[in-house]
């Protein structure tokens, strides 16, 4: 295996020099152009004197974004993206933590850069591209990397509301896009279609496989999202054949009633993940397109993205949660329970090689969750404590049965706050919808999006689980609120809570 993610363009070059590689609905690059552009900026980095240092990417969402990444690589660095989408506090405590010295931008952003406590050098994209290549420093370079080098810092949200940036090496990354590559079966005629911002670590399903096959990524407008019909006239304009989305982008398609109206032509491959698939929008999908394959994936950023994946090919019952299945190859899953004992039902850990470097300047919190394997005290062996909890099913499939912070006691009873969502999601009638526990009252709290009014929807529960389970405050919104990443925005839904309890309805 090769030790070096970069590898994979200066193969594919010489295959497929003029097929497209990034693109969006205005302008592509092809791999000629990846592999020259990135070379002039890591060239440009190299003249900064910049090596094994962290390398702010600030642009837009733009295939040229994707080749900044790579420029960074090239020049022995790693990069930390951020985006215009962030609040600019957040984009100061990800500079403060990791204090680089450069910070590569875009026409559109550079101006909003200056504002932000950054005390390096602004460069813009295009100039660092335009500079002549050095081929004998960037081989150089190449010759003295490692496999543990990082290649990117990604900042995920932290308990206590300050950022926490992962740490991925060539290794880790190699390793996983190998893996999901074998899984998903990619290839050269792979099109995929990226909805994830770029500064989240799930836009690695697409970057470096199209890279590994000489594969298409498109890229496709945010806006979109918000106009499912023209998402999907997207797809068949650009003979989109592969998704890896979140499922609340795969929800909001089906739940509006699109496919009655336009059918993705071309789409054969659908791979969703991040949170559980409603049963009932997934059987939508399904019968929309029943000859495509479904994957369930499962995986944290600290795990390098996806560790887990499930080939749905059965029917699910309408209480059954779709499995996250088996660990990929060279990856262990490990259930421990409050003993740190192997349990039938317990905490996932992840252990292998997809296990990433941990938080950067930040050995206090990395010590909490990338820790010594409890099953072995024979010699040093980090594994990854993903705080969430699963089982395996009658099948001995692995099944996702909550965040342990989702897991709440409530008059005596331990309650998963999954368990309600996918009982919610069953009903006819709900599009979407999230609880969340507010401590101080002991409330469990529901906000739905969808047809029914709260007294109808509180009705319908009482049929479906005990008395004690049963929302104590349920709120109809027009729209849910999703985090950047796509996942709902729980914390939102507690605050909302605490300033606008005369909006909602309060059970007796």
């Amino acid at each position: 295996m090769e030790n070096h993610v970069l590898s994979y363009l200066d193969e594919i070059v010489k295959k497929v020099p003029q097929k497209i590689a990034y693109a969006n609905e205005k302008k592509g690059y092809t791999f000629q152009q990846v592999y020259e552009q990135s070379r002039s900026i890591g060239t440009f980095l190299y003249r900064k004197g910049l090596y094994q240092k962290p390398i702010v990417v600030f642009m837009e969402k733009d295939p040229a974004t994707i080749i900044a990444f790579l420029g960074v690589i090239a020049a022995g660095c790693f990069y930390v993206p951020i985006d215009d989408e962030m609040p600019q506090s957040r984009i100061d405590l990800i500079l403060e933590n990791c204090r680089p010295d450069l910070m590569i931008c875009d026409r559109e952003t550079i101006e909003k850069a200056k504002n932000f406590r950054f005390q390096g050098t602004l460069c813009l994209y295009d100039e660092m591209a335009a500079a002549a290549e050095d081929a004998r420093a960037l081989s150089e370079i190449r010759k003295k990397a490692l496999d543990i080098d990082p290649i990117y810092v990604v900042f995920t949200s932290g308990s206590t509301g300050v950022p926490k940036g992962v740490a991925a090496c060539h290794r880790s990354v190699i390793d996983y896009v190998e893996q999901l590559s074998e899984v998903m079966g990619f290839h050269e005629g792979t099109v995929f279609a990226n909805q994830t911002p770029l500064y989240f670590d799930a836009c690695l399903k697409e970057i470096y496989p199209t890279l590994k096959f000489g594969a298409t990524t498109y890229l496709v407008p945010k806006k979109l999202f918000m106009f499912p019909i023209e998402l999907v006239k997207f797809l068949n304009e650009y003979k989109i054949n592969t998704i890896c989305w979140v499922v609340s982008a795969l929800t909001m398609i089906s739940a509006f009633g699109t496919f009655q109206m336009v059918k993705p032509e071309y789409l054969e491959t659908i791979a969703f993940g991040s949170e559980v698939f409603p049963v009932k929008q997934f059987r939508l999908w399904k019968e929309a397109l029943p000859e495509a394959s479904f994957t369930n994936l499962y995986g944290p950023t600290e795990g390098t993205g996806m560790c887990c994946y499930y080939h749905v090919q059965r029917e699910l019952k309408d209480n059954e949660p779709i499995p996250i299945g088996k660990p990929f190859q060279n990856t262990e899953i490990l259930l421990l329970d409050e003993k740190d004992q192997l349990a039938e039902e317990g905490e996932i850990c992840i252990r292998g090689t997809s296990v990433t470097l941990g938080y950067f300047n930040n050995f206090q919190k990395t010590s909490e969750v990338f820790v010594q394997n409890p099953l072995n005290r024979a010699y040093p062996e980090i594994i990854y404590r993903t705080g969430d909890i699963g089982k395996y099913n009658d099948q001995g499939e692995l099944i996702f049965v909550s965040r342990k912070d989702h897991q709440i006691k409530h008059m005596g009873h331990r309650i998963e706050l999954g368990e309600i969502e996918a009982n919610v999601s069953m009903i006819k009638g709900i599009k979407v919808c999230g609880c969340a526990y507010e401590e101080e009252k002991g409330k469990i709290l529901l906000y739905y999006a969808g047809d029914l009014l709260a007294n109808e929807l509180v009705a319908k529960l009482k049929e479906m689980l005990p008395r004690y389970m049963i929302p104590n405050y349920v709120e109809q919104l027009e729209k849910m609120p999703f985090t950047a990443n796509g996942k709902i925005d729980r914390v939102f839904l507690k605050n909302k809570y605490k300033g606008e309890k005369k909006y909602g309805r309060d059970q007796k």
